[in-house]
């Protein structure tokens, strides 16, 4: 196996731990959200904000990484406008992607103080619950684009 091989792998298994841990945020969230069980959600969210502290910032950081020593290992320029539209997406994505982190802090604490009342949760919770949800959609689309970039390379 080369160099170039081992950092691709490596890029590409960065891509995915931050797809699937995406997805599996996601989904988690919505199913603990569905119950509207305080006790669960707070549960739940605590799992979500530690996967994301692991999985995700670890991914988030390592691509940028991996994708500068292909570039360099590959002799491709930073200005193909692939990687150009890649990095302003990767932007985007963080964009989107910081504030949820926020978010998902703030509901499990919500959702912790809900419980340990033993009361409803609060409307600040479903306010951001909705906002986290909307931010997920360009934040994820942004990644998914990313990934097809990276494999088409389109031009």
């Amino acid at each position: 196996m080369t160099l170039y091989f081992l950092v691709k792998y490596l890029h590409v298994l960065g891509a995915i731990v931050i797809l699937g841990t995406g997805t599996g945020i996601a989904f988690f969230m919505l199913m603990a959200h569905r119950t509207q069980d305080a006790q669960f959600i707070a549960r739940t969210a605590s799992v979500v904000v530690t996967a994301d502290a692991i999985f995700t910032f670890s991914a988030v950081i390592f691509q940028p990484v991996t994708g500068g020593l292909l570039m360099m290992l590959s002799a491709t320029s930073i200005t193909e406008r692939w990687i150009l539209a890649s990095l302003a997406l990767y932007v985007i994505a963080g964009l989107f992607w910081i504030p949820v982190v926020f978010m998902q802090i703030e509901m499990r604490d919500l959702a912790r103080k809900a419980a340990e009342q033993h009361v409803a949760l609060p409307a600040r919770y479903f306010i951001l619950f909705r906002r986290w949800f909307a931010f997920g959609f360009p934040g994820f689309g942004a990644t998914m684009l990313i990934l097809w970039l990276m494999i088409a390379k389109p031009f």
